[in-house]
């Protein structure tokens, strides 16, 4: 997938991009030259205020989608509109995710809708809604995967089992897209901390990152500089997903 073809601009397609994670990815992207469709579910005060943003810089770049990605039947629509807000689609980043613990013997329905929904299912059912687009374009698609595929974290039972099968569904989708569409992962490891402390409070996130081979947490650059590189440089990488961690999977 080049920057350019034939002087016209990629779109990409960002689930969760309004705020954190999703947000960097948008910027870099947009620093690339990128034209963006920025999905958000609820966050709609932050995703309008990106879209101004990047607008601002440059007219008509990036424009706004919204969508439940727990809602499975809307999801054609979304991709619908995807395509439709710039008449194309060449990327799809499948970064929207819930993170929150799931201690043994407390685990309910409503947790493994919403883990597995957001971190596994949804990014099936969008990927698939969009394979015809992306197929005629020679896309890629990036999903936004976790160092504790392989390394589970202790107290999060369910959102382990949807990023490993969010992984195995990156390398599952680069046979069945290929040789048209090109899918890759990220795996992060911290990178910007939850803003509540239900999975790691003070002493723990002193501890871990004290931990990182580069002695620091990840910020969303890091990964959006992964991002990129998948989507608009590595046209001959598909099925692989690259640790963005700082070191911190080799001493897990």
């Amino acid at each position: 997938m080049e920057r350019e073809i034939s002087g016209e601009q990629r779109v990409v397609l960002i689930s969760g991009a309004a705020r954190r994670v999703g947000a960097g990815i948008a910027r870099h992207l947009h620093a690339r030259g990128v034209r963006l469709v920025l999905h958000y579910r609820g966050s709609r005060a932050a995703a309008e205020a990106l879209a101004a943003e990047l607008n601002a810089a440059r007219p008509d770049s990036a424009r706004l989608v919204q969508a439940d990605l727990l809602d499975t039947a809307a999801l054609p629509a979304l991709a619908a509109q995807a395509v439709a807000a710039f008449g194309r689609l060449d990327g799809l980043v499948n970064n929207a995710s819930s993170f929150f613990p799931t201690e043994l013997g407390s685990i309910d329905e409503a947790a493994w809708h919403d883990l597995m929904g957001s971190n596994l299912k949804a990014p099936l059912f969008l990927a698939q809604a969009l394979a015809p687009e992306l197929s005629r374009r020679r896309g890629a698609i990036v999903g936004i995967s976790d160092i504790h595929v392989d390394r589970p974290m202790a107290r999060h039972v369910v959102y382990n089992l949807a990023k490993a099968g969010h992984a195995q569904l990156i390398r599952s989708l680069a046979i069945e897209l290929a040789p048209a569409v090109r899918v890759n992962g990220v795996a992060p490891g911290v990178n910007l901390w939850p803003e509540d402390e239900l999975s790691f409070d003070a002493a723990a996130r002193e501890a871990i990152e004290a931990s990182i081979p580069l002695r620091r947490a990840g910020v969303p650059e890091d990964i959006a500089q992964a991002v990129a590189f998948l989507l608009l440089d590595a046209g001959y990488v598909t099925g692989q997903i690259l640790a963005v961690d700082g070191g911190r999977s080799v001493v897990l």
